[in-house]
Formats: structure tokens, C-alpha cells, sequence
């Protein structure tokens, strides 16, 4: 069987990046222990999954992804999911990461 696209793997980590982290929240400082095996069970997915994507899509490139691309549905979850609303300067933050992202995959080379 053919291992998945690269782009697809790290689309499939950074999902589960964003459910650890969203769970983080509900582990309550890993003091229930189900919201806590769901945030490392994440975890431990995204990791293996970013370890294929980096054999062929370029680290730096991989990770501003996976960063970039986590910080923002990140924010997006904690404004809809916990009522978090972002300062003005947070999310000038936010855009001007978005917009590092951007420019860093319309600037290179990639496979």
C-alpha cells in the first residue's frame, strides 16, 4: 500500500496537534484522566506522522506549517469552543504569522 501524500500526512498531524491541544483545556492540568490520554494520544500522533512528512517536505517548511497553521484553529477553537476573544494586538499576531506562512510556501521550492 502506498503511504499518503506528504501534504496529507501533515494536514492529518496538525489535526491532531489542534485535538491535543484542544483537550489540554479539558484535562484540567491532567487531573481527569480521559481528556489527558486523548492530549497524548494526540500528541504522540502528530508526532509520528510529522516524522514521515519531514523525510519529504523540508523541516523549516513542515514545522511553520504545522505551527502556523495549529496557532490559528487554535485561536479559532478557544473563540468559539471557550468564549477566548483575542486583543487587537493578539490577533495582528496571529495575522502576521498567517501571512509568514503564506509567504514561505509561495516563495519556495516544495515536493
Amino acid at each position: 500500500m502506498a503511504m499518503p501524500t506528504p501534504w496529507i500526512l501533515l494536514l492529518l498531524a496538525i489535526s491532531a496537534e489542534v485535538i491535543g491541544t484542544s483537550f489540554l483545556k479539558l484535562s484540567e492540568g491532567f487531573s481527569k484522566p480521559v481528556p489527558a490520554l486523548i492530549v497524548l494520544c494526540a500528541y504522540a500522533t502528530s508526532m509520528l506522522l510529522l516524522s514521515k512528512v519531514v523525510q519529504t517536505i523540508p523541516l523549516g517548511i513542515t514545522y511553520a506549517l504545522w505551527s502556523g497553521v495549529g496557532i490559528v484553529a487554535i485561536l479559532l477553537i478557544g473563540f468559539f469552543a471557550y468564549r477566548q476573544v483575542p486583543t487587537p494586538g493578539q490577533v495582528v499576531g496571529i495575522a502576521l504569522i498567517t501571512a509568514g506562512v503564506v509567504i514561505v510556501n509561495l516563495t519556495g521550492d516544495h515536493p
